[in-house]
């Protein structure tokens, strides 16, 4: 059985973990090594179960710990040759990913890592590169999208195959607007190499989902721009204009910046 868990969701750290009973993969490491240790304890895990990372992008929130992570535990890292190079040069990893546990993955092309099939596929974001990725296994896409400046028609596809969802919802553009970011900040946050905001993400939801879809995660919601409550009503709204009735349609849930998820069975 295919399970998950968000061990934090934003900018103060990301980081999900997908597992079977035999093999896992951890996405994203910006959550620091104690924490993820002290979390994964707590549900009855280990980080040993951890066979595989797949990294989206090379900003600190999401690679604080990639280096420590690998070298302790000799993890292969798997992300473009572009965010390797970003995590390279990133002082914010200390410790650096050994180059043998480095691994390069294409966009559009499929790899087998243990019992996943991954597909990276490109996401817009003001980073050195920017992946999301279709996650199959058991017969069941998961796909995770995050800090994504727009919604291309790759998106679109990958969100259109997706049984479940990991998807941005950043931020309410009203309280960014009118909040204490200063102007070119709010510039960056809103153009198309940005973040996704609460209408928009409904948008991309309402138009690409198929049937199959169960269950969407909003995810990396801002501290200051946004609020759980107010991502939730937003995205569920749009969803309604379209007539899909989150609860009967699908499932609609937003993951905490901080505070893990509980344990979900796909």
């Amino acid at each position: 059985m295919l399970k998950f868990i968000s061990f934090g969701s934003g900018s103060s750290g990301n980081c999900y973990f997908l597992f079977t009973p035999t093999d896992g993969l951890l996405i994203d490491t910006g959550v620091g090594l104690r924490t993820l240790k002290k979390a994964f304890r707590d549900y009855g895990h280990s980080l040993s179960e951890v066979h595989h990372i797949l990294i989206t992008h090379d900003h600190a929130d999401h690679i604080k710990s990639v280096g420590s992570f690998s070298n302790e535990y000799g993890v292969p890292v798997y992300t473009t040759g572009d965010v390797h190079v970003g995590i390279t040069h990133n002082y914010c990893v200390q410790r650096k990913i050994p180059e043998a546990l480095a691994r390069k993955v294409e966009k559009g092309q499929p790899v087998q890592i243990g019992e996943f099939c991954v597909t990276p596929f490109g996401v817009p974001h003001d980073s050195t590169d920017n992946v999301g990725y279709s996650i199959a296994v058991e017969g069941i896409d998961f796909c995770i999208i995050t800090d994504a400046g727009h919604v291309t028609d790759e998106m679109k596809h990958y969100i259109n195959g997706a049984d479940y969802l990991v998807i941005e919802a950043n931020h309410d553009e009203e309280m960014l607007q009118n909040g204490p970011y200063p102007q070119y900040l709010k510039e960056r946050i809103l153009s198309d190499s940005g973040h996704l905001s609460n209408h928009d993400c409904g948008v991309a939801i309402a138009e690409n989902m198929s049937e199959r879809l169960r269950h969407v995660w909003l995810c990396h919601l801002s501290e200051e721009n946004n609020h759980p409550e107010l991502a939730r009503k937003t995205v569920e709204s749009v969803l309604r204009s379209y007539g899909i009735v989150a609860g009967a349609d699908l499932q609609l849930e937003v993951l905490k910046r901080k505070t893990p998820s509980g344990t979900y069975e796909l």
